[in-house]
């Protein structure tokens, strides 16, 4: 049994990423700022699994006091094995009317946010542990870029790029670091930026194709930015 950390797992891919987890029989700390979500998310792992473990955590990986609010109930874990940085924001807006403060948004909550949460996380992860991060077919290098995604997908590239760093860095603690650049995926957040748009894929498939990853894809790959969409970049 693994002890797995995932971030924004109220909803979307985040919250079917937690419950194919947690089906599984491991201990899945979820994370995120909304109570019901995660309340939700612990109901439907209980009426999925009897054996399934989600320890719900109510926090703001950007503004939160990590100190107060999140190192004490991490260090009772004792170990993490698995930490999934999915938590993110997406805003459609084009960049002449994109205000600094959005695009310092998309910064932290898509890439300052997992920073953190690494830093603090990184004492209880021993060799053998995994740190996923879910990045953006928008920020992986030669893929189709849209419009109104500029801030978006330059804080996913920056994501992108800390995977490979830290891998480097990590490598001698034998902790591996591994992107997933997600293409679309049918969730509330998608919605909201594309109303138009229906995605072929569900957030249930995406979820448990990330779940798979997070368990079993470090013994293949390391400091990789992996593409999973269905069309070419």
């Amino acid at each position: 049994m693994a002890t797995i950390v995932i971030t924004g797992a109220s909803k979307g891919i985040g919250f079917e990423t937690a419950l194919a987890l947690a089906e599984e029989g491991h201990r899945v700390v979820a994370v995120a700022r909304s109570q019901a979500g995660l309340e939700k998310l612990r109901e439907a792992a209980v009426g999925h699994a009897s054996n399934a473990a989600i320890h719900p955590l109510i926090f703001d990986i950007v503004h939160g006091d990590y100190q107060k609010d999140f190192l004490p109930f991490a260090e009772k874990l004792g170990r993490v094995d698995i930490l999934i940085n999915n938590a993110g924001l997406l805003i459609n807006s084009p960049f002449k009317a994109t205000s600094i403060n959005y695009f310092s948004a998309m910064l932290e909550g898509n890439f300052l946010g997992h920073v953190r949460m690494i830093q603090h996380l990184l004492p209880l992860m021993a060799s053998g542990s995994h740190i996923v991060n879910i990045g953006s077919m928008g920020g992986f290098q030669g893929s189709v870029k849209f419009p109104g995604l500029a801030a978006y997908s330059a804080s996913k590239a920056a994501l992108h790029t800390l995977t490979e760093c830290l891998a480097m860095e990590l490598e001698d603690q034998k902790i591996s670091v591994n992107c997933l650049a997600l293409g679309s995926a049918q969730t509330e957040m998608l919605k909201n930026a594309f109303p138009q748009y229906k995605s072929p894929v569900t957030a249930q498939e995406m979820g448990g194709y990330i779940a798979q990853f997070a368990l079993s894809g470090h013994r293949l790959f390391n400091g990789k930015v992996l593409p999973v969409a269905i069309t070419t970049p």
